[in-house]
């Protein structure tokens, strides 16, 4: 069910609200909508550099692939694949973003149907009303701008390029692209000054955000949590602090490097380039990890009228909600953290991945493996988990979520909503209020999701108001004028300790 307090409602653009925003190059919109300026049959975003278009030339759309429904281009010089999306907590959204990340470049949309739990004519019906366009068309844009991005940033040979945005072949890539563009790929490539060849065994592509980012605390609260021997915070050169870790995706191993390029406004993603074929899905992942599609100015807004947050907001603007690279990683890592100390829990988190977890090759010291499989955990032996260092109920528990996890359990459903991921959650024995909240807040990103019980959280409030520390029950009606940003009340608490 759609919350109208998370973003504009992009479904009724006011085109005199739309211009204002875009002749102040807004980046509060960046995303949640383009224009199209039909004196060229080019859309834009509202933040890009070029002259503002006379206000009669402009039309809006809520998405790409609605303006290039209408038969626009994407600019060569804004490059629409870079904005960022418009968060909504919605069932069209969601399905977008399982499009984005690479759902139907197999075509099978009767599939993704039964995953959604609609019909394939349903499916159509939410996707129109929503965006204006159909899910094949939806998936079409997501992939020729996906190829776009690829030509710009990278020296990918074309067949891979194609192939890492979803096309079943060079021939199609290479009729779509032209159709809908107007140009050859080549042309694209020519025009970004990008060798055809890459210059070395590694991609560099960059995800822009709405600034502002709060990218030290980011890392601060990635690293105090980062598993050892899966992934950590480096600092490259003085001040310059970075994410890296091993990555096994879709059986594919690897790794990934995130910086931050705050002139620009963007992260820059370094990876290795035998990571292509499963580039789509893995950009959705980090775009989620680093809660990219986060509107700071609209989230502030809210939250600073309270005047018990406003002074956090002043110290940490940009406060994002630290997601993870992968679910069943992060439920893993809160069942370990339950009733011990972070750094206690960081360090049985290390020993499970020694114990469990398969050997890595990546170019970072320490970063020398994946994190143990659901399988391997579903099969292993109790006593061996608990033998890590944890009384035998959590490695039970440990167990039980990797049996749920085996069973499709952390795959919630496209729309559900918070409480029945958390119900959910909570079906598996060892799993209660606190660790549900968590996995929804960090790896189901859901914005409003609030672990009450923390205890942190309830110091953290007890800073804040200044009075007696406050039990489970009156932080959540506290809260409850933070809604619908409750997670990212949860990170200013936590960042005012």
């Amino acid at each position: 069910m759609q919350n109208p307090h998370l973003v504009p409602d992009t479904s009724q653009l006011v085109p005199a609200s739309c211009y204002r925003a875009l002749a102040a190059k807004d980046a509060r919109f960046d995303g949640v909508f383009f224009v199209g300026v039909k004196t060229t049959g080019i859309y834009c975003r509202p933040v890009c550099s070029v002259k503002t278009p006379r206000e009669s030339s402009c039309t809006y759309f809520s998405t790409a692939a609605a303006a290039e429904a209408a038969g626009f281009r994407p600019c060569l010089r804004c490059r629409p694949e870079l904005a960022p999306y418009a968060l909504q907590q919605n069932l069209a959204y969601a399905v977008w973003q399982r499009i984005a990340a690479g759902a139907l470049n197999d075509g099978d949309t009767e599939r993704l149907s039964a995953e959604v739990g609609l019909s394939s004519r349903q499916l159509r019906r939410v996707l129109l009303e929503h965006f204006g366009v159909t899910p094949v068309e939806l998936a079409q844009t997501q992939r020729l701008l996906f190829a776009k991005k690829l030509l710009q940033e990278t020296g990918l040979p074309m067949s891979d390029v194609a192939y890492a945005a979803g096309f079943g072949s060079i021939r199609r890539f290479n009729a779509l692209f032209l159709a809908r563009y107007g140009m050859a790929p080549t042309s694209i490539r020519r025009a970004a000054g990008v060798p055809s060849k890459l210059g070395e065994d590694a991609i560099t592509l960059r995800l822009a955000y709405r600034p502002p980012y709060a990218w030290e605390p980011m890392l601060t609260y990635l690293a105090g949590r980062a598993i050892p021997g899966v992934e950590g915070v480096v600092e490259e050169a003085p001040g310059n602090l970075s994410y890296v870790r091993s990555v096994m995706l879709n059986n594919t191993a690897g790794w990934l490097r995130v910086t931050h390029l705050p002139a620009r406004k963007q992260l820059e993603l370094s990876l290795p380039a035998n990571l292509a074929p499963v580039l789509m899905p893995l950009l959705a992942r980090v775009r989620k990890q680093f809660d990219l599609d986060a509107n700071p100015e609209i989230i502030a807004a809210h939250l600073s009228a309270d005047p018990l947050l406003a002074k956090q907001i002043r110290l940490a603007p940009g406060l994002r909600v630290p997601g993870t690279f992968d679910t069943f990683e992060l439920t893993i890592r809160a069942v370990l953290g339950q009733q011990v100390s972070v750094a206690g829990a960081t360090t049985v988190s290390g020993r499970l991945v020694k114990a469990f977890g398969e050997p890595a090759d990546t170019p970072f010291i320490g970063i020398n493996h994946h994190f143990p499989t659901a399988e391997r955990l579903a099969a292993a032996d109790i006593g061996e988990i608990a033998a890590l260092g944890m009384p035998g109920s959590r490695a039970q528990t440990i167990q039980n979520v990797a049996r749920f996890a085996v069973q499709g359990g952390l795959q919630m459903k496209p729309g559900a909503s918070l409480d029945e991921c958390v119900s959910s959650l909570k079906t598996v024995r060892g799993i209660g209020e606190w660790t549900a909240q968590y996995v929804a807040m960090r790896a189901l990103r859901f914005p409003d999701a609030f672990p009450a019980g923390d205890l942190g959280l309830q110091k953290a409030a007890v800073e804040v108001t200044g009075g007696t520390r406050l039990k489970e029950k009156q932080l959540l009606l506290r809260a409850a004028g933070w809604s619908p940003w409750r997670a990212y009340t949860a990170l200013l608490l936590w960042h005012s300790l």
